[in-house]
């Protein structure tokens, strides 16, 4: 077999899996329902070739989450979590979180219908990694406190920034009143 039709089939492969992460994350954030029918449909692409990719829902559902924490953990690197004082890099990391979440929060929600709770976490991981390298930092310079472990803090800051997102949205409360009462409770929560 020619190397062109070998790229030509590995280009075709990259643009069918692009549009079957595409088209399940327009189902979520729709809140349609999901199931693989729905979302060969929506990618347009038979599905024999959906289960070529994916062989199972939340195998898709898990990629897309995947792709939204890279584009999260994008944004928490442009925020520069190692530079300056561990608790100014909080805030810095909080508002690129709370962008964040607000673009992908719909689909997010939908996907927790879909996926296990250790999924979420493994998908979740690269975020916690940066998060968690942030508290270490943190408490080693004394800006954050030492007697809760660095992995509860973590799993505090995530838990309060989707409590919080849900919040705003269920209360109809702006999201720029919720993120300044968001970091109020994660300075409360780390300082020493």
């Amino acid at each position: 077999m020619s190397e062109v039709a070998v790229d030509h089939r590995r280009a075709t492969a990259q643009r069918n899996a692009a549009a079957i992460v595409d088209a399940t994350e327009r189902l979520l954030a729709r809140g349609a329902s999901l199931n693989m029918r729905a979302i060969a449909a929506e990618a347009g692409v038979s599905r024999p070739t959906l289960y070529a990719h994916y062989k199972t829902l939340a195998e898709v559902v898990e990629a897309v989450i995947g792709r939204a924490v890279a584009a999260s953990v994008a944004a928490i690197e442009a925020a520069e979590p190692e530079a300056g004082p561990a608790g100014d890099a909080l805030e810095r990391v909080v508002a690129a979180s709370w962008a964040q979440i607000a673009h992908f929060d719909s689909m997010a929600r939908g996907a927790a219908e879909h996926l296990t709770t250790a999924a979420m976490h493994r998908a979740h991981a690269p975020l916690m990694g940066h998060v968690r390298d942030l508290v270490v930092r943190g408490q080693a310079d004394g800006a954050f406190r030492t007697d809760m472990d660095a992995d509860w803090l973590v799993t505090m800051y995530f838990a309060l920034v989707h409590a919080a997102a849900d919040h705003a949205r269920i209360h109809g409360m702006r999201r720029e009143r919720a993120l300044e009462l968001l970091l109020t409770n994660l300075r409360d929560l780390s300082a020493p």
